[in-house]
């Protein structure tokens, strides 16, 4: 299978207004309503199965059979590029398939719709306009958030003073549309100013909404003198909405990048609690590796990263 480009997924589909229009049509307020999780969960970002899914393994209605038979995970979220052809009857079938299965469909992580930090207002308003279209996918499929990227910055907050002021005034605008679907708006730190230990903890004092949140990707961070990867996810815990428990294994099962066991108790203690979303992956094979070699490393990764979780948040033996 050849997915769509995000390019192509827009120009096929939403772009032309007819998918929107029929999701915007359908949905209703008793839709909309998110409460939190009275317990952990673990949901999967579907970006660790990346590799596998660009070698034609499997396609997104399939997700949530995977996530239920081969992981026994509770919960979805998506990315946008995907989407094969997100009219409402793909969105439907994708709702059906949660259901059969009882996963919950979480979020949607939304790439490529402009940079909602750009110094040209007209760029980053027209950023947020671009987000809306998934705050009404999201909405129909359950979720409770979509998250978004910082971009259009500068390199360090030094660098960009009033990058603030700017993201602010975008995702300001973004929530006005979103608290009308009750569907937060939350932030990966994913390079550039959002990956600086301060700058999210900063945006979200700023904006003080009860939408507005982080979702801190353990992966991503940018230490400084001040602050190794440990002390930015405490930084970031009292506004997330999410857990991004990024790992990155080796072949043999280590994890040399941090200790995966530490930050998921820093989340825990912060008295977070909620879907633990598993974003993983193994080092890449050669390029002659066959689908199914990519598909064992990446299911094999998944799995190492949820017996991380489940012995920490569970107690479950390894």
């Amino acid at each position: 299978m050849n997915p769509y480009s995000r390019r192509q997924f827009l120009q096929h589909s939403l772009t032309s207004g007819l998918a929107l229009a029929a999701v915007s049509s359908t949905v209703t307020h008793s839709t909309f309503a998110y409460p939190r999780p009275d317990k952990d969960a673990v949901s999967l970002a579907i970006w660790s199965l990346v590799r596998s899914f660009r070698a034609g393994v499997w396609k997104l209605t399939d997700m949530a059979r995977i996530c239920r038979e081969d992981f026994g995970i509770d919960g979805i979220e998506y990315v946008t590029s995907f989407f094969e052809v997100p009219v409402e009857s793909y969105l439907r079938q994708l709702n059906r398939n949660a259901e059969t299965h009882g996963v919950k469909n979480v979020l949607i992580m939304v790439d490529d719709e402009g940079d909602m930090v750009a110094k040209d207002k007209k760029v980053r308003m027209q950023a947020a306009v671009n987000h809306r279209k998934w705050i009404d996918i999201a909405a129909y499929l359950g979720c409770h958030a979509i998250r978004c990227n910082a971009r259009g910055g500068g390199n360090t907050p030094e660098d960009d003073p009033e990058a603030l002021d700017r993201a602010a005034e975008a995702f300001g605008a973004l929530l006005d549309y979103a608290k009308e679907f009750q569907i937060n708006v939350v932030i990966e730190n994913h390079g550039g100013l959002s990956s600086a230990p301060h700058w999210l903890p900063q945006l979200m004092k700023k904006v003080d909404s009860p939408h507005f949140g982080i979702l801190p990707d353990y992966g991503n961070y940018r230490p400084t003198d001040e602050a190794d990867v440990y002390r930015c996810v405490e930084l970031a815990m009292p506004f997330a909405k999410g857990v991004s428990v990024k790992a990155g294994w080796n072949p043999d099962g280590t994890h040399p990048q941090y200790d995966l066991e530490k930050l998921l108790k820093i989340s825990k203690n912060a008295d977070y609690f909620g879907f633990w979303g598993i974003e993983s992956g193994m080092r890449r094979r050669e390029q002659s590796a066959s689908a199914e070699e990519v598909k064992n490393d990446d299911w094999q990764a998944v799995r190492w990263t949820k017996a991380v979780i489940d012995k920490v948040l569970f107690g479950k033996p390894e």
